[in-house]
């Protein structure tokens, strides 16, 4: 196990990515960095990261920003809870801790939105304390090494690796190691076609011996996928157009949108265009574009119906529904669907 440990460790310093956040003890942007990094690519999270250090160069900073404020700022990162809960603990930090970062692992595993492998991964990037990290590319590397079939997802197979990877952590070199297990995974040991032939640790590879490389790690199961189908009606007269803040403990909460008809099976063109008769007391044919947006356990089936009238105060319906003009839409959070779908067809919709 020292010599799996050593190995990792003279790998990483000879192959690592120069990151900005593997440059620095601050806390506060480690803990930028991972929150940016969760459910994201380096390669789309580091302009995030810069982009959130700039503007909030402090955790004051954070937490004396608006929500809706950081919200437009991590616009197209999508899960946006984690940004929500972002500018929640930056608050949290701000009054109980007097805006500076907990430096125990209790308190910074307490912290809203930080879970045991943030918790681990900030106390010991920046305070190098003895906690080993445990996310998808070390399960990935230790399941593989020691050829563990116990699934990663059973609880018997989270306190299996948990206490194996606490094993293998070297207690005065915390932060590096950490480091250079994930980055082994993320960047030598992948999920698909990893190169067993030019790796150092070959030898010592158990699956690579047994020839179980392939299928490890092995997990219980996939989780159900949820189909929804949105209809969104965008009501413009050309110069203004209507948005709707969502509300309710869902996907996207506080972000805006085109007022919604959420229904639980696909419905036609004409149906909708029925609906929409009712609802706005039109009597007009309406344009239909259709998106499908992927999100980790749902999908969604959009469509849009734009529809061109003259007077947009009479079809407000909710208390929840603004009217803006067209060039501020960029000021007010959107989900990446909306974003993605505004890239692609606002010549056509605010002609």
């Amino acid at each position: 196990m020292a010599d799996f440990t050593l190995l990792i460790c003279d790998w990483y310093r000879r192959n690592k990515r120069d990151l900005p956040w593997r440059n620095t003890k601050n806390p506060y942007y480690i803990w930028l960095s991972e929150i940016i990094l969760q459910q994201t690519r380096v390669d789309q999270g580091l302009n995030y990261y810069l982009k959130f250090i700039s503007n909030y160069p402090t955790i004051q900073d954070l937490a004396n920003a608006s929500e809706q404020q950081v919200l437009n700022d991590w616009q197209g990162l999508g899960y946006y809870s984690r940004a929500r809960n972002l500018h929640f603990t930056a608050k949290v930090i701000n009054e109980k801790h007097n805006g500076i970062f907990p430096s125990k692992y209790e308190q910074i595993h307490d912290l809203k939105g930080i879970g045991s492998y943030t918790a681990a991964a900030i106390g010991s990037f920046a305070f190098d304390l003895p906690y080993a990290v445990l996310d998808g590319n070390v399960f990935r590397v230790l399941s593989r090494v020691f050829d563990i079939e116990t699934p990663i997802d059973s609880t018997e197979g989270k306190k299996e690796f948990s206490l194996l990877a606490q094993e293998l952590l070297p207690k005065r070199n915390a932060s590096e190691y950490n480091q250079a297990i994930m980055e082994f995974g993320a960047l030598h040991c992948t999920p698909t076609k990893p190169d067993c032939l030019n790796c150092e640790l070959s030898t010592k590879c158990l699956s690579l011996k047994n020839k179980t490389d392939s299928i490890r790690p092995i997990k219980i199961g996939k989780t159900k996928v949820r189909k929804r189908h949105f209809h969104y009606f965008i009501l413009t007269d050309a110069k203004n157009v209507i948005l709707s803040k969502r509300s309710e403990k869902d996907i996207w909460q506080h972000l805006f949108e085109f007022p919604l008809l959420e229904t639980s099976e696909e419905i036609s063109a004409e149906t909708l265009t029925k609906w929409s008769n009712s609802q706005y007391g039109l009597n007009a044919e309406i344009n239909f574009i259709e998106k499908k947006h992927i999100l980790s356990h749902q999908h969604i089936f959009a469509t849009f119906s734009i529809i061109r009238i003259k007077c947009l105060k009479e079809m407000i319906r909710t208390e929840n529904e603004i009217i803006i003009k067209i060039e501020s839409m960029q000021d007010f959070p959107l989900p990446r669907l909306i974003d993605r779908f505004l890239e692609e067809n606002a010549h056509i919709i605010f002609k």
